[in-house]
């Protein structure tokens, strides 16, 4: 009995003086983390909505993804009945427009004379080559993008024989960034 009592005043003991012998850690102060520039989420919203309306118009059902300025995503909705695919290609083609700053139906024909943006779209499996995605510029500063995915292109969809089949994501697209791209800022 004395035995355990004395071994554990000794753990006490132990506990204690390992206890006072450490001084608390201090950290430097850190910068306040600042917000990536990027449109605000009533204007995101009023976009995604808008190219959806315009999709659903040309019998398509799509996903929108909205990035901000650092490639975080602020939003993303899907009409009713929109495939997966759709979802992850609306985000990849906001990330994409973004990164490189350009319409991302641009990029076919950029990447045949240009070695240096094809091994850089070729170098990152997250870029895709389309149409769907634009950027979001404040004067000429890029401050995110917009991607529209799920329309399905001509000849795949046998109820929408029309030849702007291929291009829906992109007219929706830009359907929103007409919409809304005079406010942002």
């Amino acid at each position: 009995m004395k035995i355990r009592h004395c071994l554990f005043l000794l753990g006490i003991g132990c506990n204690c003086g390992v206890g006072l012998a450490q001084a608390p850690e201090v950290s430097p102060p850190r910068p306040p983390d600042v917000a990536a520039r990027g449109p605000s989420l009533a204007l995101a919203l009023e976009a995604a909505q808008t190219a959806i309306d315009k999709c659903k118009a040309l019998h398509a059902n799509v996903a929108v993804s909205v990035v901000d300025s650092a490639g975080v995503l602020k939003l993303m909705l899907a009409s009713d009945d929109t495939f997966a695919r759709g979802v992850t290609s609306s985000t990849a083609k906001a990330i994409t427009a973004k990164d490189l700053n350009m319409p991302i139906s641009e990029l076919a024909e950029r990447i045949k004379t240009d070695s240096v943006l094809a091994e850089k779209v070729r170098s990152n499996r997250n870029y895709v080559v389309g149409s769907g995605g634009l950027p979001l510029r404040a004067g000429n500063e890029v401050i995110g993008a917009i991607g529209v995915g799920g329309a399905i292109g001509e000849g795949r969809d046998k109820n929408y024989p029309d030849p702007l089949a291929p291009n829906r994501d992109e007219i929706c697209a830009k359907a929103a960034l007409d919409k809304i791209s005079a406010r942002l800022q």
